[in-house]
């Protein structure tokens, strides 16, 4: 469907969808807080919110599909998803640079700081500021629990999985545009096939991921208990293993919304967000597995 030629901005009626969402986030916090505090069935309840998330955004997603392709929208209405899809990348960005900052202050400025001779008896004897550290959270007895020695680990090497998963997601960006490509030109079946391809970059690099954080625990003694380098690895790489799962999912949709012949070559823009998001789940990637894995 086009645009609808219009210059009355569309507004849907009043729905359930917010206070479905509302309950499922509810019963989700409830259900964590039983389960933190060992409060028996708080496992159910968190499931049974995840469960009512799930079938909140799938109805509340299917009704803004359903107006989109009855030609309700205009360019206006238009303008301003763009805009929130901005606006929500941008925050997705500040995020990241949390972390990103977080490894910078820790690895740049505290571990030196620490190793100082006026602090380093603050630690244990013989600290110095290598890179990477155990830190101080890499004790007797967080490591009696994790089944390895005191500050034995070994870092995650960048030649390996990490630098494979790379290739994959690289691959991915350009299956993607190869698939864009082929819905300006009208071109079903190369759309079509783009999105399958991208899909399964995304999840044969998510089972990797799982395969290295294994690998991590059983034979690297790299856990979270393995201190500041541990923590940093783990948040990072998990995060966005995380954010590549929305992105396959978000794109999955868009494959079966092909399939089922939705989209012209001027009106797709839940196409095009989609790609903003996975673009920018590369792009963070490539700048994790320079500073993680590669500059160790």
């Amino acid at each position: 469907m086009s645009l609808a030629q219009t210059d009355k901005y569309y507004l849907p009626q009043p729905s359930i969808w917010p206070i479905v969402g509302s309950i499922a986030l509810l019963l989700m916090a409830v259900g964590g807080t039983m389960m933190m505090n060992h409060v028996d069935h708080g496992g159910w309840v968190l499931l049974a919110g995840t469960a009512v998330l799930l079938f909140m955004m799938f109805g509340w997603f299917g009704d803004v599909v359903r107006h989109s392709e009855a030609g309700h929208f205009n360019k206006q209405v238009d303008t301003s998803y763009r805009w929130s899809m901005g606006w929500f990348i941008f925050s997705e960005v500040m995020f990241f640079a949390a972390f990103f900052g977080a490894l910078f202050y820790t690895r740049v400025l505290s571990v030196p700081w620490l190793a100082d001779a006026e602090t380093g008896t603050l630690l244990w004897e013989g600290f110095q500021a290598t890179w990477p550290t155990a830190g101080p959270g890499l004790t007797e007895g967080v490591n009696a629990l994790a089944g390895v020695s005191p500050h034995a680990f070994t870092p995650m090497g960048a030649w390996g999985i990490p630098a494979i998963n790379t290739l994959l997601l690289l691959t991915s960006g350009v299956t993607l545009t190869w698939a864009h490509w082929g819905l300006k030109k009208n071109n079903r079946g190369q759309l079509i096939w783009g999105l399958v391809l991208t899909v399964l970059l995304g999840a044969v690099f998510l089972g990797l991921q799982v395969y290295e954080y294994i690998h991590a625990y059983q034979d690297l003694g790299l856990t979270l208990g393995a201190g500041v380098y541990g923590a940093t690895f783990f948040m990072l790489t998990g995060f966005h293993g995380f954010h590549v799962l929305v992105g396959a999912t978000m794109l999955t949709v868009m494959l079966f919304r092909s399939i089922a012949g939705h989209f012209t070559a001027d009106h797709h823009f839940a196409f095009e967000a989609a790609s903003w998001y996975w673009h920018f789940v590369d792009v963070v990637w490539v700048i994790l597995f320079v500073v993680v894995y590669w500059l160790i």
